[in-house]
């Protein structure tokens, strides 16, 4: 009984067999009926377009039996070039390869810009010519060459700030066009940390050129507390024929308005400028600069520097910053102030501000620089002040350097003044 179930089983398990395998073979019969069609119609639909493109034709032709085999065509080597359409009516050269190239010409002439044809990759392309070596020439450095008149040389360095070894780091590069006496003058350069005057870093002196390279580096020790309100001060030296040491300019450099910090060194450039060397007046001096826009209707004050200040408590360290008012008939507009410089009786400041002014009320309108002295928990000193505005209100340096504002529009004007303190 058991034999018969078994031979029932395996006759079941048998047709089933049978039948998935003609399936199988029934599928891939239709699978291969419908696919041969669309091959032979693919191949059959090219038509040449080119004197050689029939005999490419015909060895890509594929026989039904290569489906199985395909068969592995190589490309020709001649690749036919076709000429543009707007370029038909140029000079062309016959070449041994059936190729056509344009006779020398202008290798800077641009074709008109046009849509590219997409009938071969390479019947949309432009003219090939020359390189035109004017578009691969660096930009040239006009710091080298844009000297304003009257200028008395430019000095180039760098600044950098390690904040875990608190040092300054003061790379001196290099000076151009110096205004010595004599072009045989030998210089040097003299680097100041600000406010303190006493100490000071020496390059080496360039002897008879007046264009020195130093590519020197310097270090000063400062905190990073303090490191933003001091000012680097250059100040170039030549030797005379009695080997007396002659001051040919400065540059003053605050540190305040700078990102010493990270991996970009920047190269600065500044233009030297000439020391006042006229001694202080009595209550010390302030340089600003005055300018006006007409069309924007604006006054700017760029305070610069001051000098000589007189302290009324030597005791404790000064806190020393200026207030810079736009009156108008003696009346108060507005007021801005400066920072406050701690320790030095020259400050450096660098500061601009702008006041909203018409131009009609510059004849009745005045400004007022007050330097005040502030120590902490008492009320401010002041250590001078000086007004300058038109006829109305001063005479003098002050109405000379206001009417020369006036006659020179975005122009500023830079001028030294002496501080008084009467009111």
């Amino acid at each position: 009984m058991s034999a018969q179930v078994a031979a029932v089983a395996g006759g079941v398990i048998g047709g089933i067999l049978l039948l998935i395998l003609i399936g199988i073979v029934v599928y891939l019969l239709w699978k291969k009926m419908c696919l041969l069609p669309s091959y032979e119609e693919l191949t059959n639909s090219v038509t040449p377009t080119h004197p050689d493109a029939a005999s490419l034709q015909d060895q890509t032709l594929v026989q039904p039996s290569s489906i199985i085999q395909p068969k592995i065509i190589s490309r020709t080597r001649s690749v036919p070039f076709i000429i543009p359409p707007k370029l038909h009516g140029r000079d062309w050269i016959k070449l041994t390869n059936g190729e056509l190239v344009q006779e020398d010409s202008d290798p800077y002439m641009t074709p008109e810009c046009g849509p590219r044809c997409s009938f071969h990759s390479l019947a949309g392309a432009y003219i090939v010519g020359s390189i035109n070596p004017e578009l691969y020439k660096f930009p040239e450095d006009q710091s080298e060459t844009d000297f304003p008149e009257c200028n008395m040389g430019r000095l180039w360095f760098s600044v950098e700030y390690e904040q875990e070894a608190e040092r300054l780091l003061v790379s001196l590069i290099k000076a151009r066009k110096l205004q010595p006496p004599t072009e045989s003058c030998s210089t040097f350069v003299k680097i100041y940390l600000l406010p303190d005057e006493r100490c000071y870093l020496q390059s080496k002196t360039k002897r008879k050129t007046l264009n020195p390279q130093f590519d020197e580096s310097f270090i000063f020790q400062v905190s990073s507390k303090t490191v933003y309100q001091r000012t680097l001060k250059f100040l170039v030296y030549y030797v005379d024929k009695q080997k007396k040491h002659q001051l040919l300019g400065q540059v003053i450099f605050p540190l305040k308005n700078e990102t010493l910090t990270g991996d970009n060194k920047l190269v600065i450039w500044r233009d030297l400028e000439a020391e006042n060397l006229e001694p202080p007046s009595e209550y010390g001096d302030i340089q600003f600069s005055l300018s006006y826009n007409d069309y924007l209707g604006r006054l700017t004050v760029v305070v610069l520097r001051a000098k000589g200040l007189k302290f009324q408590d030597e005791r404790h360290a000064a806190s020393v910053y200026i207030k810079v008012s736009l009156m108008n008939h003696n009346k108060f507009i507005k007021c801005k102030k400066t920072a406050a410089v701690v320790g030095s009786p020259n400050p450096v400041y660098n500061e601009t501000f702008s006041f909203k002014a018409d131009q009609t009320e510059l004849d009745t309108a005045s400004v007022s620089l007050s330097v005040l002295q502030r120590a902490e928990g008492e009320k401010s000193h002041l250590l001078g002040r000086v007004v300058v505005g038109p006829f109305m209100y001063t005479r003098g340096k002050e109405l000379e350097h206001w009417n020369e504002m006036i006659s020179k529009p975005k122009e500023l004007v830079k001028r030294w003044h002496a501080l008084c303190r009467n009111t």
